[in-house]
């Protein structure tokens, strides 16, 4: 006798998660709507490789990201990393197809990302990212237009309230320069981006432990929960930066894309001044952008990104300035998911034709042919079972129509399509097939 096989355990790894069709198909959808919103600016699709030579990434998004970062010898003994955002493989790509792409160039990417990160809700160590960015300009209306983009995204996703949280590094770097933190400004930067996670009182227990004075401290904490409107919030980051250049500058830019975005008609009730936005990684130079779920907030920034008009410059000496943001699809998924806002179907075809009629299956195969054609989503069941267990199917997966063919609908030239929702049914003409596609049209709404 032969050994008894030994079966392996099927599990997945610690960060990762399976997609059924129930959750697969919504996200898809997701995908979907990010493509005809980011198509609708001009945006163009691009793909780069999951795997990029380690120095292209390494040093790019901080000490943080760099412990992150998957890494690895390929079996040509290089050293290679798997990207752990959109961003930094599309300065290298830029860099290398400039001349090609010509410029602005505005582009969309949507892919997985891999980062060695804790996990918890809504955060995965593979997600997909929906980035968009504008490449080789530094003009504000390509930064007004970034937070359009995630205005129009998000209001589209039909994902509720939420709120976009503005901010510029320049107004971050002149504050810090006026209490003498330039020195350490990466240091407080990082921590400034933790504020909201840490709470006022761990920030101050955990700044004042960096060394900080409590005064600085107290100073830095006013800064960043400013109040009132975004006019009054403009006003107050103005007065506190008077006399610093730079970040007098950096308050000028915030209210240029306030302006911009109210002027393309942006309900003001969606758009706050928030100075705590720091946004971790180094390459951010201007404004930075992060969105919240009025519902959720503590799930985190659900779209967020910035300026960053030097990163292309480590690839390339040509000036590629860029902006731009990205959604994090699977954190926002997670937070549908938590909020019962996903629908719950596990089929892609709305119409369930049943298989009844035994010897009728090449009439079945064109019927639903002819309807396909007619641009219809349908579906055939592969086997001639009694007709309540294939109703019964089309429940469990989510069909809205049965359209129900026996041998006396097939001698008729009508068929039942049946309502599964509420049980009514009502009967239709197969012929011509553009005639019964209009009516389950109708019937579908």
């Amino acid at each position: 006798m032969s050994e008894k096989r030994q079966l392996i355990q099927p599990r997945t790894l610690k960060g990762f998660r399976d997609y059924l069709p129930t959750a697969a198909i919504p996200r898809e959808a997701m995908m979907e709507t990010a493509r005809v919103v980011f198509r609708s600016y001009g945006f163009v699709p691009i793909d780069t490789p999951a795997l990029e030579y380690e120095e292209i990434l390494t040093g790019k998004g901080g000490e943080e990201s760099d412990k992150q970062m998957f890494r690895f010898e390929d079996g040509g003994g290089r050293k290679v990393a798997m990207r752990f955002d959109l961003t930094v493989p599309l300065a290298r790509f830029v860099a290398q197809h400039a001349n090609e792409l010509g410029m602005p160039f505005k582009r969309y990417h949507i892919g997985p990302v891999w980062r060695g990160e804790n996990t918890q809700r809504g955060r995965y160590r593979e997600f997909i990212q929906c980035d968009f960015d504008t490449v080789g300009t530094t003009s504000m209306t390509a930064d007004i237009e970034t937070a359009l983009v995630m205005h129009d995204l998000l209001d589209a996703l039909e994902v509720g309230e939420f709120t976009i949280h503005l901010n510029n590094r320049k107004v971050l770097t002149g504050f810090l320069e006026k209490v003498g933190l330039s020195e350490r400004a990466t240091e407080v930067l990082r921590l400034i981006d933790k504020f909201k996670k840490l709470g006022a009182d761990e920030f101050y227990r955990v700044t004042i432990v960096d060394g900080m004075k409590s005064a600085t401290v107290t100073d830095i904490m006013d800064f960043i929960q400013p109040s009132g409107s975004t006019e009054e919030r403009l006003n107050e980051l103005s007065q506190a930066l008077t006399g610093v250049e730079l970040g007098e500058q950096g308050v000028r830019e915030l209210r240029d894309v306030a302006d911009g975005l109210a002027a393309a008609g942006v309900d003001p009730s969606r758009l706050t001044i928030d100075p705590s936005i720091a946004r971790g990684l180094d390459y951010y130079t201007g404004t930075v952008y992060e969105t919240f779920l009025d519902e959720l907030p503590e799930i985190g920034s659900i779209s967020s990104g910035g300026r960053y008009d030097e990163l292309a410059n480590l690839y390339s000496k040509q000036e590629l300035p860029g902006v731009g943001a990205s959604l994090g699809l699977d954190r926002l998924f997670g937070a549908l998911e938590h909020l019962g806002k996903l629908p719950s179907r596990a089929t892609t075809a709305r119409i369930l034709v049943p298989f009844f009629a035994a010897d009728r299956r090449d009439d079945y195969l064109r019927l639903v042919t002819a309807l396909r054609r007619e641009g219809l989503a349908v579906e055939f069941y592969p086997d001639a079972k009694k007709l309540g267990a294939q109703l019964k199917y089309a429940d469990r997966r989510g069909h809205e129509i049965a359209l129900i063919l026996g041998a006396d609908e097939w001698q008729s030239g009508t068929a039942q399509a049946k309502l599964l929702a509420t049980g009514e049914s009502c009967e239709l003409p197969l012929e011509p097939p553009a005639a019964l596609a209009a009516g389950l049209r109708e019937l579908l709404g």
